[in-house]
């Protein structure tokens, strides 16, 4: 067999094999205790394709020396800079890594398509839809490289909400210019690199003031929305190279983020439309005042403690702060010995909780926390009302009953989890602070509520040291 044939071969079942395990490790992140296996083995077949690729794409010949050794020492360089960022993060800083890594993957999708964009002027095939892909491709990945630069700092602290006046006129009409020059240079055969460029800077652009106006609680939803931006640039980059690898894994980041953005609006009570052209934020105040509410009443850790021995039903909800301060693991030894007393004790999970979608999960996950446990939203709320004891850990948002019963609130119309509908409420808080919409918590006064005041791990130890003694 001609070794060129024999190489191909090799490289299309490389792929496919590729592809497989991309689904696979897909299927298996939907479950905590399969998540870890999942991913590598995800990463197994990426490292498949990259090998296949260089090794069966074209013959070695000494002349391309050059390009193998770059090709090798970016590989070198980007694996040691992605270990030691992912080991190194703390679980906090988890949203803005992968902010960090999702714009890598869209600024990649972006210089792939103005590579091949040159590569067309210079003698290069042309046809009206690769030349689309290619575009589509650049104005994604650009977007999505911006976008996430801008969210990496906003979470990070480094960059603060800005909304321009008539927002979201600029951003349509930044929109229109980049597809009505997509398209002229799509269809007009005038191959200007110059206006290409100029549909980058308007991409890039776009994806900045498509970012800079967000914040709050709407934050997940954006990491969501550039992720599947980032996916659907990598699909096209398949499509220009028939690569089924790319295509497949594309795909799935594409498909899989967009589902997630849907759910994300839905939890988060936003239109995708509006997400789209970044015309809502979390920045506003509610009109309620902390007078009119009532008076906030605190609990001492003794009877904190009491109150959760003699609970047959315990309910924790499980916010940013449980993860500011590393409390993941004191919580479940806190459930441990709960249910060493007979207590049945269940998390409850709001979608959005936390920086980005899965955040509480992952958390928890790291404590070896069982999966059964993690009640999802709607599960949570039915059992509310038989909960004896509520015990929110650094959640503020998602459990504000101003989204009920507040309509001048920029979070109202938000599902939530109803911890009022339960006997008693605990929230273990550092101070009366606003939580990331910043808005007033109305549950901050409601007469079930104690507060517990301190840091979250600081106080589940006493809770634990106190519960030891009953």
């Amino acid at each position: 067999m001609d070794t060129t044939i024999l190489g191909l071969s090799i490289l299309e079942l490389s792929y496919i094999v590729a592809s497989v395990t991309f689904i696979l490790g897909l299927k298996m992140l939907s479950s905590p205790d399969k998540a870890r296996k999942g991913n590598l083995i995800a990463g197994y077949g990426m490292g498949l394709a990259i090998a296949a690729t260089i090794l069966f794409k074209e013959e070695f010949s000494a002349d391309k020396w050059l390009n193998y050794s770059l090709i090798l020492a970016g590989l070198a360089i980007g694996t040691v800079i992605g270990m030691r960022m992912a080991i190194k993060v703390k679980m906090t800083a988890m949203p803005q890594m992968v902010s960090f890594f999702n714009g890598m993957g869209g600024a990649c999708a972006g210089v792939i398509s103005l590579v091949e964009f040159d590569h067309l002027r210079h003698g290069g095939e042309i046809s009206a839809g690769m030349l689309i892909v290619i575009l589509l491709g650049l104005i994604i990945g650009s977007v999505s490289f911006s976008g996430s630069m801008i969210a990496y700092g906003k979470l990070e602290g480094k960059i603060a909400d800005k909304a321009l006046p008539a927002g979201q006129i600029i951003n349509i009409g930044l929109l229109i210019a980049i597809f009505g020059l997509a398209g002229y240079l799509a269809f007009s055969g005038h191959l200007s690199m110059p206006l290409m460029y100029a549909l980058l800077v308007l991409s890039l652009l776009y994806g900045v003031l498509f970012v800079m106006p967000i914040g709050g609680a709407d934050m997940p939803v954006v990491i969501s929305l550039l992720n599947s931006f980032t996916g659907m640039a990598a699909a096209f980059g398949g499509f220009l190279y028939g690569n089924q690898a790319m295509l497949t894994g594309g795909i799935l980041v594409g498909s899989a983020g967009t589902i997630l953005t849907v759910l994300m609006c839905t939890a988060m009570n936003r239109s995708l439309t509006n997400v789209i052209i970044g015309s809502f934020g979390g920045g506003g105040a509610a009109s309620t005042q902390s007078g009119e509410q009532g008076t906030i009443k605190e609990i001492s850790v003794t009877d904190a403690a009491i109150l959760l021995a003699y609970a047959n039903k315990v309910s924790v909800v499980p916010g940013y702060g449980l993860a500011v301060a590393q409390a993941q693991h004191t919580v479940h030894n806190l459930e441990k010995i709960l249910e060493d007393k007979g207590v049945d004790l269940t998390y409850a999970i709001h979608p959005v909780a936390g920086r980005m979608p899965g955040h509480m999960n992952v958390l928890l996950a790291e404590a070896d926390v069982p999966y059964p446990k993690l009640l999802e939203m709607e599960d949570a709320n039915e059992d509310m009302a038989s909960t004896d004891v509520v015990l929110v850990i650094g959640a503020n948002d998602v459990v504000n009953p101003a989204a009920e019963n507040d309509p001048s609130s920029p979070i109202y119309g938000m599902p939530v989890v109803k911890v009022w509908n339960a006997k008693n409420i605990i929230v273990l808080k550092r101070s009366m602070g606003k939580g990331y919409a910043g808005i007033e918590n109305e549950l901050f006064f409601h007469p079930k509520n104690r507060m517990l005041f301190g840091d979250a791990k600081d106080s589940l130890e006493k809770l634990i040291s106190e519960l030891k003694n009953l």
